[in-house]
Formats: structure tokens, sequence, C-alpha cells
């Protein structure tokens, strides 16, 4: 049976295969069991771009060697108008332009009973990937990965209802590692996928990345924003996250990521941000919401702070339910205080 690797959208996504697991930072996730060893998800990097009320994810799942088949389960913020073959080199060039540095001040501002089958909205073959976008609800997506035989981590149920009450779209993403071998992918070698998504504003899952680890275990990722202007951003601080980066960016990364592969998109001008992710898994509760559109109001409900109005931990039919009681009371006294009314005069 194959495990069921999740991370979030747009990240490189390195599938280490080994059969003995180091100790190393990179290699601290345990337990993602394929057909030849270990699978590890090592250090990795999100491209989440916003350009005209659409939102691009670009990312690259790397060949690490082995054979297999291991799979990614990405929460998505809507329903990708296109998913195609990203840039070459996007990714590498935005490392590049952005290295690690000081921290800089970020600008302020279980399951439910009833279990519909996931529908399939888009299937795509990039290289070695076999991808279909799903929406549904947590259970039926736990069941259409388990239907398709991954075994889902314990904490699964409740990462993937934390994301569905947010947006029941997510992006599955099945790699052949004998397929990858077999078209000469040496390596190293990355698919680039680019998935681009019309959305309010951009939102970038990270609680997904501490699925299946220990509280302990340690969780490493760069993200990348491009955005029109300076983005408000929420959490605004939280342990192991640090922003790194935050200025116009340069006229030379933005003409070589627009002569990139699909790239086209790349504006005139925009902002550059990167954030750094050093977290254990157990303080990772929480995504990252941003907020585009200048008026420094990123969404608590997209950064995972709040439940989604309607949901505060019961089924959706509990909450109509509660919601139709209510109105009927309410009703009912005005109908008393009517008929009180016509009775005095």
């Amino acid at each position: 049976m194959r495990r069921l690797l999740f991370t979030t959208i747009g990240v490189v996504a390195a599938l280490v295969m080994a059969v003995q697991v180091g100790p190393s930072l990179a290699h601290a996730c345990a337990g993602l069991i394929g057909s030849n060893g270990a699978v590890n998800l090592g250090r990795t990097t999100t491209l989440a771009a916003y350009e005209d009320g659409v939102e691009h994810y670009v990312t690259a799942f790397q060949f690490q060697g082995g054979g297999g088949e291991f799979g990614t389960l990405i929460p998505l913020p809507g329903v990708p108008s296109n998913v195609e073959r990203g840039g070459a080199w996007t990714l590498q060039r935005l490392q590049l332009e952005v290295p690690s540095s000081e921290r800089l001040e970020l600008a302020s501002a279980g399951f439910s009973a009833l279990t519909a089958d996931a529908e399939v909205l888009l299937t795509v073959r990039i290289d070695a990937l076999d991808i279909t976008v799903l929406r549904g609800g947590g259970p039926s997506v736990a069941a259409w990965a388990t239907d398709h035989g991954f075994r889902l981590s314990p904490d699964a149920p409740e990462v993937l209802e934390f994301y569905a009450e947010r947006s029941p779209i997510f992006l599955a993403a099945v790699f052949d590692g004998d397929a990858a071998a077999e078209r000469g992918q040496v390596i190293g070698d990355g698919t680039p996928v680019h998935i681009t998504i019309p959305t309010e504003n951009p939102w970038v899952p990270l609680r997904i990345l501490a699925l299946g680890k220990q509280p302990d275990d340690r969780v490493e990722a760069d993200v990348f924003l491009l955005t029109a202007e300076r983005p408000a951003l929420l959490p605004l601080y939280k342990p192991g996250l640090t922003l790194v980066h935050s200025d116009a960016a340069t006229q030379s990364l933005l003409d070589d990521l627009r002569s990139d592969d699909g790239m086209g998109w790349v504006p005139e001008s925009a902002w550059l941000s990167k954030l750094q992710i050093d977290s254990s898994a157990g303080d990772l509760s929480y995504d990252l919401a941003i907020d585009a559109s200048g008026l420094s109001a990123p969404s608590p409900v997209a950064a995972g702070l709040v439940a989604p109005l309607g949901t505060a931990g019961l089924p959706e039919t509990a909450t109509l339910a509660g919601g139709a009681i209510l109105l009927l009371v309410l009703i009912s006294s005005l109908a008393l205080r009517r008929s009180s009314s016509t009775s005095t005069s």
C-alpha cells in the first residue's frame, strides 16, 4: 500500500528514499514508508504570487532515486483554472535573490457524520506526476485517498477537516518513481508544476507540513510572496516563523522570472517577501493569510486562528439545525407578541 505524504501547495517536495533514516534535521520525518524504504520531506520552498485576482503557485517535485509511488495531498484556496508544467528554474532564482538574513518586522494587521464522495474536478499528467484536483469534505477526501491505495497518518482526519472547513478543494499528486527512472530522470531532477487559482487573496497552508510528524519533529520551509504592494500577513508572530525579506522586487529578478517557461504573467513591478519556517511540528498549528489589497486586513479564518463562522467544532448539520431552531423561536416569540397586542387592543 502506498503512503500519502502531505505537503503544502507550491513547494519543492523532496521525496527522499533511503533504507535507513539518518538523524539530520531534514530527515526528521519518520513513518512515511514507500516501496523502497523511508520517504522524507526535506526543506520546502514555496512561491505564492498574486496578480489581477489570480494566485500563481509554482512547485517542483524532486526525484531522489528509488522506485514505487508516493503521494502528496495539497489544500487549495479555490478551484484551479489551470495546472501545467512550471518554469524550469524559477524557485532556484528566488533562492539566489534572497539568502537567509536577519529577522524583519511583519506587516501588521473530528469528521462530521455525513460523507459524500469526493468530486474529481481535473486530472493531468506532468512527466512522472499524476495530478488530480478534488472537491469534498475531509471524510470524502480521506476516503478517496484510501480507495486509491494510500494510508493516512492518525492525525489526518483532524487536519483534513481543518482545511475542508475553509476550502473543500484539494490537489493530489502521485509521484511515480519507476516512471521517473524510465524517463531518464536522475537524482536531483525536479518536475516543476504551475497552478493558477482565481481567489480574492493568496493563502499558503502551513499546518499540513506537520502532518504525520511527532510534536518535537522539525519543519523547515521557505515561502516567497510576490504581490503588487507590501502585503499584510497573519499571524504576526509565531515561534519559528521569520520574515527575512520585504522589499520591492528588483527589475533583474522580475525580468529573469518572466523569461522562464510559462512565467510571462510576472508583472513589471512587484513586492517580494520571503518568510522562513523553522518550527517544531507541535507549534505549527496555523497557516499564512495574506491581504494583498492594501487594506491591511488578512483573514484570521484563512490563517487558521479562528474557526469559520457556523462551525465552532460542530457538524454542519448540527449548526444548520441550531439556526433553524433559533429562527423558529424568534418567529414564535413575534407571533405571541402580536397576539398579545391584538387582545389588549
